[in-house]
């Protein structure tokens, strides 16, 4: 079920225009500066800039282990096996905010920028949002719910190892482009030596559309799945941003758009906004999530049903 984001066709313009976003003559935003709600902060928990993949510490060598694992599994059937099993929804019903206090267990050992509960995260997400985007409260929710499908960790959904659950994401079934991070493991993938799926288009066409195409498993996808299936009413932005907020060799090095459809393109346009504050808000900045819990209860009445499969 594809739904269609509410605004008129021309509100990527209007959005550029109202952040102040510079766009060059292929329409790439150069630079965002946010509204005045948000502070972007220089470096993250650990005092290093965002998603410095090479500075030498203990958890950056942890980081690595974990996208060498990730890129040698990572295959084309895999990702078909997965996407079979969890889109039965068949393990547990359970409400929204049932799964974001399940969530608070878990912290992500593919980022090299977050070492707190997951829920501090989310609700940082979605609060700065909040600040520069009071109307838009389907994206407030996004931002909730973008990483809920990190449950996939806890043994109630299979306990699957981090590598199955988290990290950078990217499409099985064509070649491993060269910007994803720690591309050189890739070498120890069994798809890298099949003509079928080593080539720029592989399994796809050019402009089939991102749907079509199968991405590296983990929480994004099988979130999608789970929203999707259960009929939210979120607009299709929203679930172009949950699936792939993890995308970054698209959203910031603009590989793959050749697999890109219309809808694609539009949609690309909020995930450069949201992965702004998906990224820059990790920060140390607490949230009173009593305060804020019945205004998301409000949100989640509004886009979801009460209890969903996952």
């Amino acid at each position: 079920m594809t739904i269609l984001c509410e605004h008129p066709p021309a509100f990527g313009v209007e959005l550029e225009e109202k952040n102040n976003i510079p766009v060059d003559h292929d329409g790439q935003e150069n630079e965002l500066v946010l509204d005045e709600g948000f502070v972007v902060p220089d470096t993250n928990s650990f005092g290093h800039t965002f998603r410095d993949y090479d500075i030498e510490s203990e958890r950056q060598k942890g980081v690595e282990e974990f996208y060498r694992t990730n890129h040698i599994n990572q295959t084309y059937g895999f990702v078909k096996r997965m996407r079979e099993e969890y889109g039965k929804l068949n393990r547990v019903e359970m409400s929204i905010w049932e799964c974001c206090e399940l969530l608070n267990e878990f912290i992500d050992e593919s980022d090299p920028d977050l070492d707190e509960p997951q829920i501090e995260h989310l609700l940082q997400t979605a609060e700065a949002i909040r600040k520069d985007y009071p109307d838009e409260d389907w994206l407030h929710l996004t931002g909730l719910i973008h990483d809920l499908g990190k449950v996939l960790l806890h043994p109630a959904f299979g306990e699957l190892p981090q590598w199955a659950v988290v990290g950078d994401t990217f499409p099985v079934g064509c070649a491993f482009d060269e910007s994803i991070v720690h591309h050189k493991y890739f070498t120890e993938n069994p798809d890298c030596n099949n003509s079928a799926y080593n080539s720029k288009y592989g399994v796809y066409s050019e402009g089939c559309g991102l749907d079509r195409v199968f991405m590296s498993w983990g929480h994004d996808d099988y979130m999608y799945l789970v929203a999707k299936e259960n009929k939210t009413t979120l607009p299709s932005a929203g679930l172009f941003i949950i699936r792939y907020h993890s995308f970054y060799t698209l959203h910031r090095a603009g590989a793959y758009r050749h697999l890109m459809n219309e809808e694609d393109v539009e949609n690309l346009k909020w995930l450069k906004i949201f992965n702004k504050y998906d990224l820059y808000s990790k920060s140390k900045v607490r949230i009173d999530v009593e305060k804020v819990k019945p205004y998301y209860l409000s949100l989640i009445e509004k886009y979801f049903p009460a209890k969903l499969r996952w």
